[in-house]
This record gives structure tokens, sequence and C-alpha cells, in this order.
């Protein structure tokens, strides 16, 4: 694993905490989807719009249940700032659980990998995941992950801007996201159980120069309180990203993303990308189709 890592998310500004703490409670878990109930799809609504490229953007790369440094307080994708269950509702597995006190992902179900798990415990009973590794994927099999098929798509990124737990983020939301404007999310602006950029799509071109997309689950790359870079993110003059860490990188992209967009490595910190937001409707067909997140946010 590289020396470069990126932090995913926010402080906290409600009560989603947001790391795994280095020990977990073994206890049996239980698979589920996040439920989309009551909530507006963000894949759905059409603004009618064409959104500018940010060109020649370092990214980086994270994957669903990544342990990376259980010592920081985002040292973990175990949860992600728009589900607090991420790595059950994506993978459809919990073997154990994040401890109820833990300064992050308190009471999280932790054993969904996108990847190999590396379990500890007895051979026989709950188990408890020690580390989340991936590898490069194959085109072959759509570049998804090696066992059962995820339930939520593995063709997944970032961008440093939280439209949900950073305060700025979600005070200036409607302010700066340009479709939040679409009369499908009237009424929406304050309501703090509903994110704009969760499951949004975002066509991204490779090292490689094949083009590729994939929907926002998380925000990041940033630290401290940065996770409001609404000039980068949303502006049309190709602004760099303002948190300058982590070689100045501006996105992270999926083990999925990183083969089909043709990274050097599967974890390095300078491969360079460029992308820009799309409507479902402008998203073709492709590997990335194959399973679509549609979940709402989770608590």
């Amino acid at each position: 694993m590289s020396s470069v890592r990126a932090a995913h998310r926010p402080p906290v500004r409600r009560s989603i905490l947001l790391s795994l703490a280095a020990a977990v409670i073994v206890v049996l878990g239980v698979a589920g989807c996040a439920s989309d109930e009551g909530t507006v799809d963000a894949t759905g609504a059409q603004a009618d719009a064409e959104y500018p490229w940010h060109t020649d953007i370092i990214a980086t790369t994270f994957w669903v249940g990544e342990i990376f440094d259980p010592d920081l307080p985002d040292g973990s994708q175990v949860c992600s700032t728009y589900d607090a269950d991420w790595a059950q509702n994506w993978s459809g597995r919990g073997t154990s659980q994040v401890p109820d006190d833990s300064p992050g992902c308190a009471g999280a179900p932790t054993g969904g990998c996108d990847g190999t798990a590396v379990f500890g415990g007895p051979p026989v009973g709950a188990r408890w995941i020690l580390k989340c590794e991936t590898g490069e994927r194959e085109s072959s099999d759509d570049f998804f992950p090696a066992g059962r098929e995820p339930r939520e798509n593995p063709f997944y990124l970032d961008v440093p801007y939280d439209d949900l737990n950073d305060q700025i983020g979600f005070e200036q939301r409607c302010d700066v996201i340009p479709w939040a404007a679409d009369p499908d999310y009237a009424d929406l602006c304050d309501a703090e159980d509903f994110s704009f950029m969760k499951n949004r799509w975002v066509e991204i071109e490779g090292p490689n120069g094949d083009t590729c997309y994939g929907q926002i689950q998380d925000a990041g790359p940033s630290h401290d309180d940065l996770y409001h870079d609404s000039e980068y993110v949303f502006g049309d003059y190709d602004a760099r990203p303002v948190q300058q860490n982590f070689n100045n990188a501006g996105m992270d992209v999926s083990p999925a993303l990183n083969s089909c967009l043709g990274f050097e490595d599967i974890d390095g910190s300078s491969d360079t990308v460029s992308w820009r937001f799309v409507e479902t409707d402008d998203v073709p067909n492709g590997p990335w189709s194959r399973v679509i997140t549609t979940s709402g946010v989770t608590f």
C-alpha cells in the first residue's frame, strides 16, 4: 500500500461517525441493502445541462471495506459520508461490528470488502475482518470483484464536496450544485436525509485514453474542514483542488474504475484523469450499468 492516502470524509456535522476504530466487537452480521424508501433518486433528475471538464486531475484509489489506517479519524471505508453501513449495503455481507463507543463508524457492520477480506477469529463461528485487500480487475468480467455479485455499483468514486455532513457544504449546496435547481429536487435544499451528490454519474477519461463512468458514493479526497470545494468541483474554469495534500489529488476512484481507466498502480498517487458530471440519459451501457446504485442516505 502506498504511503500517500487521501482522506475521504469530513468532520461530522450531525450523528454520522466516520472512521473505523482499531478494535471491533465480534458479532454475527446480517446482510442487507440500504433503504431508498421516501428518498429521491439522485440518478434520475434531468437538468438538461452540459457540465464542464476538469482536466489533468490526480486521482487515487479507495475501496469499500478498506482499512488503511484504523488510528486515523477517517482511516477506513466501512462507512461513507452518505452511508453509515456502506460496506454491508454494498456487499450484502456483515460478520462483525464496530464498537458503539468508537470515534467513527460506531455500530457499522464490517466484513464487506471490494476485494479479498482477511478474517481473524475461530475457524468456526463469528469472525472479524483484519484487512480488506484489493487488486487489478479483468475486463472479461466487467472489472467486477471476484466472488459473489455486489449489491451496489463497483464503479464508484468521490470528489471533495460533501453536501450532507460538511456544514458549509450543506448550507451552500443549493447555491453551487447546478442540478439542485431541477424541479425534481424542489423543497429538498434543507432536507437533512437527502444528498444531491450521492449516486450522481461522472464521466472519466483515463491514462489509457478510455472513457469510463461511475457514481459518487463518498466525499474526498480532502482533510480538515475543506470538504466543500465548490470552485473545483462545480466551477467552469478548470480550477485545481484547494486541499493540496495527497499529491493534490482531486478524486478517488474504485478498483473497477482504476482498471477500466488503465491506472499504472492499483494504489498509486500519480495517475491523472479528466472528468465531468453527466446526466443519467448520457451514460452509455457498459460494465458500470450492470449494477446501478439507487439507495438513499443511510444514518
